[in-house]
């Protein structure tokens, strides 16, 4: 009976003032959306990550040249021109890589396509036939790009949907020519005709090939882009594999360091100017990042409910200052101390809750907000929920406790001599 009269009295309080209650709860309703809004999109960014990476398919090793970082340890680096087109055909040979189901090289840049007045800038891959199927790409019309193509060193290109919309709105684009421009002082452009449209891959893969634009390996690296080294071999920026049993694929990647060691004249145990890393490598080392992602949004969001935090105590003290005669009076009619400790920490917990329930809303409203806006996925999680509320409740009995017992603590006789 004593908590429930209490209770009421503390709602009576509260009541009395509206106005100040709700620019005090003010602070908890933004923390609350804050954490759970916050937490949703940093969840929500870190499951696409984790997608885009698995979608690509979980029997992918990447050989890329020079370092690699993971679990901020970062291994020797070396040259970004040691990865040549002959180190592609040389892990391809199933001689010396047997267990290497396929082998997909790429050179890639960014530069500016151009189809008549449309203008964008994209990511142009050069590469073989076999990276329709490392990918699991699907053609909408046309073909891909075949052996003979890369013989011929053929103008042509495969774009992707988005890519294809963006360029030719309404226009079919087979058999339509595009304007590719070549980086570098000299400059120019060269055109490529448009043999086939992918099929919308919906991000399946890290790098989103909806906007891509895919040529012949050997166009991109003799009439686009400068891939030359100095011995005047030609590079490539990556060479996919897919291996045939994902279970062997540590004894894959040591076929491939073996390898190239050999061929770029280093000895067994030392440390090569490339990198050969599989999905797992990739994705532990995304989800490190994005985790520090998401507490940071966690961290952020917590001020904020720390700041709200501090507005309940600040006006519970004013509130206190405002009712001492009242507090006197309720004393020397006989209410013990844990009456008045009492009223005080419930107001504050009221305000906490129902500032709490708000936030909740809010934060939810704005997470589905963000994710239907397309910028990035937000996921609406449980935890972050239970998180920001007990969160809530703990400040509002942390910051409760000193007004409370400062009230508490008054003697009847000062108390009703305050004026």
């Amino acid at each position: 009976m004593d908590w429930f009269e209490s209770l009421i009295t503390a709602w009576k309080g509260l009541n009395a003032n509206k106005i100040r209650s709700g620019l005090t709860m003010l602070g908890v309703i933004i923390g609350v959306a804050s954490v759970i809004a916050l937490l949703s999109i940093g969840q929500g960014v870190q499951e696409s990550v984790t997608g885009s990476i698995t979608g690509a398919g979980s029997n992918l090793l990447f050989v890329a040249p020079g370092a690699f970082q993971m679990g901020g340890v970062e291994s020797p680096s070396g040259s970004a021109a040691s990865l040549t087109y002959a180190d592609a055909l040389a892990i391809a040979d199933p001689n010396n890589v047997p267990d290497a189901a396929l082998v997909a090289p790429e050179f890639t840049g960014n530069t500016q396509v151009i189809f008549g007045s449309a203008n964008i800038n994209t990511k142009v891959t050069g590469t073989t036939p076999s990276y329709m199927e490392a990918f699991s790409l699907e053609m909408s019309r046309g073909r891909f790009i075949t052996d003979s193509d890369i013989n011929d060193r053929s103008a042509v290109a495969v774009i992707g949907s988005t890519a294809a919309t963006d360029l030719f709105g309404g226009f079919d684009p087979i058999g339509q020519k595009i304007k590719v421009a070549m980086p570098g002082a000299s400059g120019g452009r060269i055109s490529l005709t448009v043999v086939g449209i992918l099929s919308p891959q919906g991000g399946s893969r890290f790098s989103d090939p909806d906007t891509a634009i895919i040529i012949p390996i050997t166009t991109a690296q003799t009439k686009i882009f400068n891939s030359r080294n100095a011995l005047g071999e030609t590079l490539v920026t990556s060479v996919n594999v897919v291996v045939a049993d994902e279970n062997r694929s540590d004894e894959i990647i040591d076929q491939i360091n073996s390898l190239l060691l050999k061929r770029h004249g280093f000895k067994p145990d030392e440390e090569g100017d490339f990198s050969v890393v599989s999905q797992a490598d990739l994705l532990a080392s995304l989800t490190q990042v994005t985790n520090i992602l998401v507490a940071f949004l966690g961290v952020i969001a917590a001020i904020s409910l720390l700041v709200g935090g501090i507005g309940i105590m600040n006006i519970m003290l004013v509130s206190v200052s405002e009712r001492t005669r009242e507090i006197g009076l309720r004393k020397a009619m006989g209410a013990r101390r844990i009456d008045i400790l009492m009223q005080f920490l419930l107001e504050a917990v009221i305000l906490s809750l129902a500032g709490g329930f708000i936030g909740i809303l809010l934060g939810i409203g704005i997470a589905l907000l963000v994710d239907a806006s397309g910028i990035t996925h937000a996921i609406i999680s449980m935890n972050s929920i239970l998180l920001a509320v007990s969160f809530s409740v703990s400040v509002g009995l942390f910051f409760g406790i000193y007004p409370a017992n400062h009230a508490a603590s008054l003697r009847p006789i000062e108390a009703l001599r305050y004026e």
